[in-house]
């Protein structure tokens, strides 16, 4: 029996807790051979049950999850990280060799990689992301910066930090109206019940809008913590140490965007790095939405490595 809840009601506190359990481990481990009794155990479940339990809170089954993730993490090297083979890909993102990778991306987008027109997806998911950001926040200036040019006068600074672990709350689907905006709020209330609220807080983009379809986006907003159990719809995570590059937002939504698409299309070219295998991330200064809804002060950090 497959379980579907009504479209009014979330899924059980405790199983999100699960399933986040699982979509951790399986990020952690993307260039591993994951199977659905190693996942399953993650979240304390059956596979037989974890089965119809992912896909009823994620919408996908897990084979399909990290066949996409790994396909996407892919697709995310192949813009932006030109020095790796197709096989170094193939291997780092969990295929067995470049020839199940090849496979695997015609199966989904209908060419190999190699006769893969990266600038036409990209323009089609722009276009998502320009309409969702728009209806948002009423006038986005989200027109594309050309290459080598910053119009918005934007710094970068290289900073090394520390490991950190945060306690998140994960959002599905981030660009559908206030979603991240109610849950940013709900964690704010969680960590003040708890004495955490005065901690660094951040937000995770874990995929590229521009290659990722906006409905398969996840975002978490976070803050760091010395330790912290998942509870409910509350996770853990453990970042490793890493190196960014730092770039200071004080503006509108848009400028946040506009600050990442700076970073990749025009420092990142010619700087001697590469991005580090790590999501994206905003550093509020402060607490989050401390200025409103339409003002932010953040710092947009790219995890990066020596290329």
């Amino acid at each position: 029996m497959r379980i579907r809840n009504p479209p009014d009601r979330a899924p059980p506190l405790d199983y999100v807790e699960r399933v986040n359990r699982a979509i951790d481990h399986i990020v952690r481990n993307l260039d591993q051979p994951l199977g659905l009794q190693e996942i399953a155990g993650k979240a304390f479940f059956s596979p037989f049950h974890f089965h119809r339990v992912f896909r009823a809170v994620v919408g996908e089954t897990v084979a399909q999850f990290v066949k996409r993730l790994r396909l996407e993490r892919a697709l995310h090297m192949l813009s932006h990280d030109g020095r790796r083979s197709l096989t170094e890909i193939a291997l780092a993102c969990g295929f067995s060799s470049s020839s199940d990778f090849s496979r695997s991306f015609k199966q989904r987008y209908g060419v190999p990689p190699s006769a893969f027109d990266l600038e036409e997806w990209r323009a089609r998911r722009r276009e998502e992301l320009v309409a969702a950001s728009t209806s948002v926040e009423g006038s986005a200036r989200l027109e594309r910066i050309p290459p080598g040019k910053n119009p918005d006068g934007f710094r970068v600074r290289l900073r090394d930090l520390l490991a950190c672990t945060v306690a998140y709350l994960r959002v599905l689907r981030p660009y559908r109206g206030t979603a991240v905006v109610d849950a940013t709020r709900r964690l704010v209330a969680w960590a003040e019940a708890r004495g955490l609220a005065d901690g660094q807080w951040l937000g995770y983009q874990w995929e590229d809008p521009e290659i990722v379809a906006l409905e398969k986006c996840r975002f978490d907003v976070a803050v760091e913590v010395d330790r912290v159990e998942p509870e409910g719809e509350v996770g853990r995570f453990d970042f490793p140490a890493m190196t960014v590059a730092e770039v200071d937002v004080r503006g509108g939504g848009d400028l946040e965007l506009r600050a990442l698409e700076w970073l990749y299309g025009s420092w990142l070219p010619s700087s001697g790095f590469v991005p580090d295998d790590q999501p994206c991330f905003g550093a509020w200064i402060g607490r989050p939405y401390a200025h409103g809804l339409e003002h932010f002060e953040l710092r947009v950090r790219l995890p990066v490595r020596r290329g």
